[in-house]
């Protein structure tokens, strides 16, 4: 036993300094924890899946993520301006823009609320202090665009909110320290040029202009200017999901408006005016709300992957198909202006696209292609020698 003991006490005394030396040569890493404030950097990006109406984008590639947003909202958005004009040519529903809004938060809660339940994830994970801001800005994007209807035809509210895309480059720069090269200039200026022209011609021919109608539309532009950075910075530096951010900023808003319809008495006309005709507001109100509902879930999905940018670029040429189809839908005479200044939007759309692929897309500059046509040259007239 006492030589078991020093047999033991050997190995061990062995042990320690093979440990000795082994500790004496590892090399340590150090693993610090990152405070409350650093983790939440707004440089820190979102690492989660992005899911659209059950359909996981992040398994997709970006050209393919961006095909899909791209044709959803396009889809929805056509269907959602058609009948945002048809309920408005109902015969005395124009002075109540604010309550078609109130119906629309209400379907958008319900929608969000049920979309949220079929996610695993349902944490609120964006401040209650950041849904009151985007709810506020949510009332004055959609519900003085709605009740600006009232006071303007579509085409000139179409003209106020085609200038959108210039606001958010300048609240991305304000709102989000952003800083955009000549080419998203560029893009934002041709189409905002270009939808201003394609709507100049109906304008012309039947002007409805009114200046309470262009303070709203005035104030909607501005709100909708800030919304889109304030949703995607909110997204990015907490890591919330579309179905988070749709279900408590239209819920928050809701109440908001029905405050302000119950302190103005305009709840109680509204009521009395949609109950005499059902179908043709909350009918119609339903299927607005239900494609309104499912392009936000596509333009939140364009903003969390490709920024407020690109997302409002997008929706911008919406617009140019919306216009189309209010022709072919409501017989409204063609010139060829509508031709240059569809031609001008797409020139946009391409500097746009062209600003985010920089590195892939090398166009050749003119010294390139003039040297390239003297080379073509030579070499023809050296083989018509020989």
């Amino acid at each position: 036993e006492e030589q078991k003991e020093d047999n033991n006490s050997t190995e061990c005394s062995e042990l320690g300094i093979m440990d000795l030396k082994f500790t004496s040569s590892r090399k340590y890493i150090s693993i610090s924890v990152p405070s409350k404030s650093q983790t939440m950097s707004p440089h820190i990006k979102s690492v989660d899946d992005v899911v659209v109406l059950g359909m996981n984008l992040s398994k997709f590639n970006k050209p393919t993520q961006f095909f899909i947003c791209v044709s959803g909202v396009f889809m929805f958005y056509l269907i959602y301006g058609y009948l945002q004009e048809l309920i408005f040519s109902v015969e005395g529903f124009k002075p109540f823009g604010w309550y078609l809004t109130l119906v629309q938060f209400g379907f958008y809660s319900i929608f969000g609320l049920i979309e949220l339940q079929l996610i695993q994830d349902k944490r609120r994970r964006i401040p209650g202090k950041t849904y009151m801001i985007i709810a506020f800005l949510t009332v004055g994007t959609m519900g003085l665009s709605n009740t600006s209807l009232g006071y303007l035809n579509y085409p000139t509210q179409v003209i106020f909110k085609c200038c959108k895309l210039i606001p958010v480059m300048i609240g991305g720069v304000f709102i989000q320290g952003k800083r955009y090269n000549i080419a998203d200039v560029s893009a934002a200026l041709c189409m905002s040029l270009g939808l201003i022209w394609f709507t100049l011609a109906d304008s012309t021919v039947a002007p409805n202009f009114n200046l309470t109608g262009v303070v709203l539309i005035s104030l909607a532009l501005c709100a909708d200017a800030v919304i889109g950075n304030v949703q995607e910075k909110a997204m990015k530096l907490h890591n919330g999901s579309n179905s988070e951010m749709v279900l408590y900023s239209y819920s928050i808003g809701f109440v908001y408006i029905l405050f302000g319809l119950t302190c103005t008495s305009g709840l109680s006309p509204a009521v009395t005016f949609c109950s005499k005709h059902p179908v043709q507001t909350y009918g119609y109100a339903f299927l607005f709300s239900l494609t309104g509902y499912f392009g936000i879930s596509f333009v939140l999905a364009l903003i969390k992957i490709f920024g407020a940018l690109l997302a409002v670029t997008v929706t911008t040429g919406r617009k140019a198909m919306t216009i189309v189809l209010s022709f072919l839908f409501f017989a409204k005479p063609f010139t060829l202006q509508y031709v240059w200044s569809g031609l001008l939007v797409v020139l946009g759309i391409f500097l746009n696209v062209y600003s985010k692929n920089m590195d892939k897309i090398k166009l050749p500059s003119l010294h390139g292609l003039w040297k390239k046509s003297v080379e073509e040259r030579k070499t023809r007239t050296l083989s018509q020698t020989v």
